[in-house]
């Protein structure tokens, strides 16, 4: 009587193409988790921008006009598009704030950032 050991070529093939489609699966969700982590950092540091731009006329004692300005900020190696939104409140001695960042010029905007500023 003959007892035959190991694989057959077809079950070799069978457990490669498992091992394929489980390992194409697990690699998607590496590349998904490394989007999401790029896109988090992004955020994060576009709110750090904007809250840099807010501090800043806090700290200045800055009286702004109400008018719109744009310039760019260097952060983490990085240069972020900012755009300003200065506009008057009902209480005179109040201006509102509205702070927006992109990565790129006509990117999403990454973070928005409101704010109130009191005349000193």
């Amino acid at each position: 009587m003959r007892v035959d050991r190991g694989f057959t070529l077809v079950e070799v093939l069978a457990a490669l193409a498992v091992i394929a489609i489980a390992m194409t699966a697990i690699m998607s969700n590496y590349g998904h988790g490394i989007n999401t982590t790029i896109a988090l950092r992004d955020r994060t540091l576009a709110l750090w921008v904007a809250k840099n731009r807010l501090a800043g006329h806090q700290a200045n004692n800055a009286w702004p006009n109400p008018e719109t300005t744009e310039g760019v900020a260097d952060m983490a190696g990085q240069q972020w598009r900012w755009r300003e939104v200065v506009s008057t409140t009902p209480d005179q001695d109040v201006r509102r704030i509205e702070i927006e960042i992109r990565s790129k010029p006509d990117g999403e905007t990454l973070s928005r950032l409101v704010g109130f500023l009191a005349k000193q």
